[in-house]
């Protein structure tokens, strides 16, 4: 195993812009597909459900395999892994580019998703595991955090405008040459890193088990978001939570568990965590209501929308680039609590302003100002995990991450929904503004102007609640922050190594 200096060199920086680029991918690859399903729907002829199928079935698979995949690779190597992973990413780029049939598109997004699962643990695990100096890991992750986030931003734009000249495929295709940088790369730049000790077999039945409680649970608040009252939503959150008592129970007998229940008992792991989690739920609902507004209300396209969008996620890569830097000199709970007590200054704004720049700029100062939550809660997370560990701590960290926006989503969107209900008067209003603008274009045009404006007058509502939800969720955090991680001392006087 290649032993990783204490003070990392250039070769641990070019290992750095390796992992980035993968995780740059991931986030492109989860949001360029939006613009093209108008392409790919022409093309395919899929069905309602099946076009659900193509959407989701990358997130859930992503959601579903991502513990599992931590674990692995702390058991057969990260770097191994993280190469295997990116390999099958790129065959299954251009599987789903080159899809003659709905069912041959799904399966390669099955396939995206679990690879993708397999390359974000890894690859965070990795970043720890090349700057093991608190001070230059902090600034890593912060890079890494930086490079996702803008990949999420960029997703949307290079989407539209590949598919100014070419057909959807090629959004699928963006990532086969990205991917074979990374298996290069990876190869020749990233080190192994350390493996736990024991017999290094998977347990097969508590990966099963996970698959059990993720998946239904984000099934489940995905459909609770289209619809409160769906029985069958809640079936499947019910049956989710009945996978993780199980789980938990199994892993508190294992000698060898999936997921190491220790690590719970480190309180900056779990304060960390729950921050991280908290902040993605505000952050799911609020960018939710924000981009249904800009195209509901504002009536944007869906390309000038994302542009617009970018932003939000622009400031996020502006505070996950600072927060390293901020947090060297300060202590770290300080810098994540005064930054999401400057989220809810971000989300007064909206709250008291009017018009497009309001809601934009209010959304930036927000997500600014939760950046450090993520830049700095997932290295206090991968570093509070003994380094055999670290991949387990990284699914752990990402998987929060990714309950926690479906939930926003869910918990949210339902809140901004029943106040939609509670707003509109007329009958042809219906559940949601989507369906009123429906509705709208059936009627002539003094009845259907008089439904729009007060269709759109309730979503701005249910958007001003939303946000007045958030702004306490993200109070109640910083609170957190300040108690919790108060005892962290600043990054730079952290011992090294």
């Amino acid at each position: 195993m290649t032993t990783i200096e204490t003070r990392p060199g250039t070769r641990a920086w070019l290992g750095l812009s390796v992992l980035c680029l993968a995780t740059l991918l991931l986030a492109v690859d989860n949001t360029v597909l939006m613009l093209a399903l108008p392409h790919l729907a022409a093309d395919l002829d899929p069905t309602a459900t099946e076009l659900l199928w193509i959407t989701d079935v990358y997130g859930f698979m992503i959601a579903g395999f991502m513990i599992t995949m931590g674990s692995l690779g702390d058991r057969i190597g990260r770097r191994r892994l993280l190469v295997i992973g990116a390999a099958a990413f790129g065959v299954a780029s251009v599987v789903a580019a080159y899809s003659t049939t709905t069912t041959m598109l799904i399966a390669a997004r099955v396939l995206l998703g679990v690879s993708g699962a397999a390359l974000g643990p890894s690859a965070l695990a990795l970043v720890a595991g090349l700057f093991p100096d608190a001070k230059r890991r902090a600034m890593a992750i912060g890079v890494f955090t930086a490079c996702f986030m803008g990949g999420a931003a960029a997703g949307p734009v290079i989407g539209g405008l590949l598919l100014e000249s070419f057909w959807w495929g090629s959004v699928f295709l963006l990532g086969v040459p990205v991917m074979v940088l990374v298996v290069a790369g990876g190869l020749g730049l990233l080190p192994e890193t350390a493996k736990s000790t024991g017999s290094g077999r998977l347990d097969l039945v508590s990966a099963g088990m996970s698959l059990g409680a993720v998946l239904p649970l984000v099934y489940g608040l995905k459909e609770l978001a289209d619809d409160p009252a769906q029985v069958n939503a809640y079936v499947a959150l019910g049956v989710g939570l009945l996978f993780c008592v199980a789980f938990v129970r199994r892993q508190s007998r294992l000698a060898e568990p999936l997921v190491d229940l220790r690590l719970f008992g480190d309180r900056s792991f779990t304060a960390a965590l729950l921050i991280l989690a908290g902040a993605m739920v505000v952050q799911g609902g609020v960018y939710l209501f924000m981009s249904q507004h800009l195209q509901l209300v504002e009536g944007l396209s869906p390309l000038v929308a994302g542009l617009w969008m970018a932003a939000p996620a622009l400031g996020l890569v502006a505070g996950s680039l600072a927060s390293p830097v901020l947090a060297g000199v300060f202590r770290p709970g300080l810098v994540v609590g005064a930054g999401l007590v400057a989220s809810a200054a971000g989300f007064a704004v909206v709250l008291a302003g009017d018009g497009l720049g309001a809601l934009v700029a209010g959304v930036t100062v927000a997500f600014l100002g939760m950046a450090p939550v993520g830049a700095l809660g997932l290295g206090l997370i991968v570093g509070a995990a003994p380094p055999e560990r670290a991949g387990s701590a990284s699914a752990l960290a990402e998987s929060g991450g990714e309950l926690g926006v479906a939930l926003g989503i869910a918990v949210l969107g339902s809140v901004g929904t029943a106040v939609y209900g509670g707003s509109v008067t007329s009958p042809q209003a219906g559940g949601s503004l989507g369906e009123a603008l429906d509705a709208a274009a059936g009627l002539p045009p003094a009845a259907a102007s008089a439904l729009v404006a007060q269709a759109q007058a309730a979503f701005a509502q249910g958007l001003l609640v939303v946000t007045a939800v958030g702004t306490v969720l993200v109070l109640g955090l910083a609170v957190l922050s300040f108690t919790l991680l108060r005892h962290l001392r600043p990054i730079g006087e952290q011992s090294h190594g």
